[in-house]
């Protein structure tokens, strides 16, 4: 049953907030690349549903053979005694984070291993003309990399980095030792602005959001998603959350909003960090 919202005319939506509508762009970032459109806003109520992250199997868009990969999970938990001040923790966080571009769409995406698999939401790359997408890193460059698989029922992807080279992963912490009012970092691209950072707090745990269903993802319900009102908008999906230590709690996925805007209105989910360790491990298998 949703949650009662007095005074609101209109029923709350999720909606991915990715991939990023051209038609967002503010006036001033004309000259900026252009994005493509958004899929329809999906309309869901927060429910009380236990249905398995994992239910509906994988459908792998392109799998690769094993190679020597090591998803990295961090020694500390959610780290919200640290006294590491926030500038410290993006100037730490943001070389791990890129921009994802499919040529129609824009979203964002994590480095979780030295050889250059980055994790993101399965919306992001659905809109992939073939098997490659472009990502771009926080100092600018620009690689092609190829999508190793999806999840369409956690909203879950993995794609590989073609050049060699190696990467700076962010370390994934212990979703459940997260606690309600643990200060977080939401990073990503949001608007197409690349390497944008906002703090906030856990607002709750253990959410199911309901993204509904389209023709090319299929159904999705995330369940054990991660509340925040970090300032969550199109283009941010597929980004990190991180606590105060700088490990990954959440791969941010969804924001909810009134009916009469698209934007953030500090209602926002990220899918687990545990479950998105687990899908990728998977996935890279």
């Amino acid at each position: 049953m949703p949650p009662h919202v007095p005074h609101m005319h209109r029923p709350l939506q999720w909606q991915p907030p990715s991939p990023m509508p051209s038609p967002a762009q503010p006036a001033a970032l004309s000259k900026r690349r252009r994005v493509g459109r958004v899929a329809a806003a999906i309309v869901a109520a927060v429910g009380l549903s236990a249905v398995s992250a994992f239910g509906g199997g994988y459908a792998a868009l392109e799998l690769r053979p094993p190679t020597s990969h090591s998803v990295v999970s961090a020694q500390n938990s959610a780290g919200s005694g640290s006294t590491t001040t926030l500038s410290n923790v993006a100037a730490q966080v943001l070389p791990s984070v890129v921009s994802i571009s499919t040529g129609s769409a824009v979203g964002s995406g994590v480095i979780i291993t030295t050889d250059g698999a980055i994790l993101t939401n399965n919306h992001v790359v659905a809109t992939a003309r073939g098997t490659t997408v472009q990502v771009t890193f926080s100092d600018g460059k620009s690689a092609m990399a190829s999508i190793v698989g999806t999840d369409p029922s956690t909203d879950l992807a993995v794609v590989k980095i073609r050049a060699g080279g190696t990467y700076t992963p962010l370390a994934f912490a212990d979703s459940s030792t997260v606690h309600v009012g643990d200060t977080v970092l939401a990073v990503g691209s949001p608007l197409g602005l690349d390497g944008s950072v906002t703090s906030g707090i856990v607002s709750a745990l253990n959410r199911t959001i309901d993204e509904g269903q389209d023709g090319r993802t299929g159904a999705t319900k995330i369940t054990g998603a991660i509340q925040t009102d970090a300032a969550i908008n199109p283009g941010n999906s597929g980004g990190a959350l991180v606590n105060t230590s700088g490990q990954l709690i959440g791969i941010n996925t969804a924001i909810a909003t009134s009916g009469d805007t698209a934007g953030n209105i500090g209602v926002g989910f990220a899918i687990s960090s545990n479950t998105a360790k687990a899908v990728a491990e998977h996935l890279l298998a």
